[in-house]
Protein backbone atom coordinates (compact mmCIF):
# COMPACT_ATOMS: atom_id res chain seq x y z
CA UNK A 1 0.00 0.00 0.00
CA UNK A 2 1.36 3.39 -0.99
CA UNK A 3 1.69 6.18 1.55
CA UNK A 4 2.26 9.88 0.98
CA UNK A 5 5.66 11.41 1.74
CA UNK A 6 7.51 14.64 1.25
CA UNK A 7 11.24 15.15 1.22
CA UNK A 8 13.33 18.28 1.32
CA UNK A 9 16.99 18.15 0.50
CA UNK A 10 19.71 20.75 0.30
CA UNK A 11 22.35 20.68 -2.41
CA UNK A 12 25.78 22.24 -2.09
CA UNK A 13 25.83 25.83 -3.43
CA UNK A 14 28.87 25.23 -5.66
CA UNK A 15 26.72 23.46 -8.27
CA UNK A 16 25.69 25.29 -11.39
CA UNK A 17 21.99 25.65 -12.18
CA UNK A 18 22.24 22.85 -14.76
CA UNK A 19 24.00 20.51 -12.32
CA UNK A 20 21.36 21.20 -9.67
CA UNK A 21 18.54 20.43 -12.12
CA UNK A 22 20.32 17.23 -13.20
CA UNK A 23 20.57 16.16 -9.56
CA UNK A 24 16.86 16.81 -9.01
CA UNK A 25 16.08 14.76 -12.11
CA UNK A 26 18.30 11.97 -10.80
CA UNK A 27 16.38 11.72 -7.53
CA UNK A 28 12.95 11.89 -9.15
CA UNK A 29 14.12 9.08 -11.44
CA UNK A 30 15.16 7.04 -8.37
CA UNK A 31 11.62 7.43 -7.08
CA UNK A 32 9.86 6.57 -10.33
CA UNK A 33 12.17 3.60 -10.96
CA UNK A 34 11.10 2.22 -7.57
CA UNK A 35 7.40 2.56 -8.48
CA UNK A 36 6.69 5.83 -6.66
CA UNK A 37 4.26 8.43 -8.00
CA UNK A 38 5.84 11.90 -7.92
CA UNK A 39 3.09 14.38 -7.08
CA UNK A 40 5.00 17.65 -6.94
CA UNK A 41 8.57 18.90 -7.37
CA UNK A 42 9.53 22.41 -6.30
CA UNK A 43 12.98 23.88 -6.66
CA UNK A 44 13.15 26.59 -4.03
CA UNK A 45 16.56 27.72 -5.23
CA UNK A 46 19.57 29.10 -3.42
CA UNK A 47 18.76 30.16 0.15
CA UNK A 48 20.64 31.05 3.28
CA UNK A 49 21.09 28.21 5.77
CA UNK A 50 19.94 28.67 9.36
CA UNK A 51 23.40 27.60 10.51
CA UNK A 52 26.71 26.81 8.86
CA UNK A 53 27.05 23.25 7.52
CA UNK A 54 30.51 22.12 6.36
CA UNK A 55 31.62 25.78 6.15
CA UNK A 56 28.72 26.60 3.81
CA UNK A 57 26.21 29.35 4.53
CA UNK A 58 23.88 28.79 1.56
CA UNK A 59 22.32 25.80 -0.16
CA UNK A 60 20.04 24.92 -3.05
CA UNK A 61 16.71 23.70 -1.60
CA UNK A 62 14.48 21.14 -3.34
CA UNK A 63 11.06 19.80 -2.25
CA UNK A 64 9.52 16.58 -3.61
CA UNK A 65 6.09 15.20 -2.70
CA UNK A 66 5.45 11.59 -3.67
CA UNK A 67 3.37 8.46 -3.03
CA UNK A 68 5.31 5.25 -2.47
CA UNK A 69 5.60 2.07 -0.51
CA UNK A 70 7.71 2.26 2.66
CA UNK A 71 10.89 0.52 1.33
CA UNK A 72 11.22 3.17 -1.38
CA UNK A 73 12.01 5.80 1.27
CA UNK A 74 14.98 3.76 2.49
CA UNK A 75 16.28 3.45 -1.07
CA UNK A 76 15.90 7.21 -1.65
CA UNK A 77 17.70 8.08 1.58
CA UNK A 78 20.53 5.67 0.73
CA UNK A 79 20.96 7.52 -2.56
CA UNK A 80 20.98 10.85 -0.67
CA UNK A 81 23.77 9.56 1.56
CA UNK A 82 25.82 8.38 -1.44
CA UNK A 83 25.64 11.72 -3.24
CA UNK A 84 28.38 14.08 -2.08
CA UNK A 85 26.40 17.11 -3.29
CA UNK A 86 23.66 16.59 -0.68
CA UNK A 87 24.24 18.64 2.47
CA UNK A 88 21.08 17.62 4.37
CA UNK A 89 17.79 15.84 3.74
CA UNK A 90 14.57 15.11 5.59
CA UNK A 91 11.73 12.80 4.54
CA UNK A 92 8.42 12.80 6.39
CA UNK A 93 5.21 10.83 6.08
CA UNK A 94 2.10 12.92 5.42
CA UNK A 95 -1.22 12.50 7.20
CA UNK A 96 -4.58 13.55 5.77
CA UNK A 97 -4.29 17.08 7.18
CA UNK A 98 -0.88 17.61 5.59
CA UNK A 99 -2.20 16.32 2.27
CA UNK A 100 -5.13 18.74 2.47
CA UNK A 101 -2.76 21.60 3.28
CA UNK A 102 -0.44 20.69 0.38
CA UNK A 103 -3.38 20.56 -2.03
CA UNK A 104 -4.48 24.04 -0.95
CA UNK A 105 -0.93 25.38 -1.13
CA UNK A 106 -0.44 24.03 -4.66
CA UNK A 107 -3.78 25.41 -5.84
CA UNK A 108 -2.91 28.90 -4.56
CA UNK A 109 -5.64 29.18 -1.94
CA UNK A 110 -3.15 30.50 0.62
CA UNK A 111 -2.32 33.76 -1.10
CA UNK A 112 -1.66 36.73 1.12
CA UNK A 113 -4.59 39.03 1.61
CA UNK A 114 -3.87 42.67 1.01
CA UNK A 115 -5.93 45.53 2.48
CA UNK A 116 -7.54 45.99 -0.94
CA UNK A 117 -8.83 42.39 -1.02
CA UNK A 118 -10.25 42.36 2.50
CA UNK A 119 -13.42 44.27 3.18
CA UNK A 120 -14.28 45.86 6.49
CA UNK A 121 -17.83 45.45 7.69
Amino acid sequence: MKKSYETVFILTPILTETQAKDTVTKFTKVLTDQGADVVNVEEWGLRKLAYTIDHKTTGYYVYIEFNAETPVVATLETEFRRDENIIRFLTTSLDKYALEYNDKRRSGKFKKQTPETTTAS
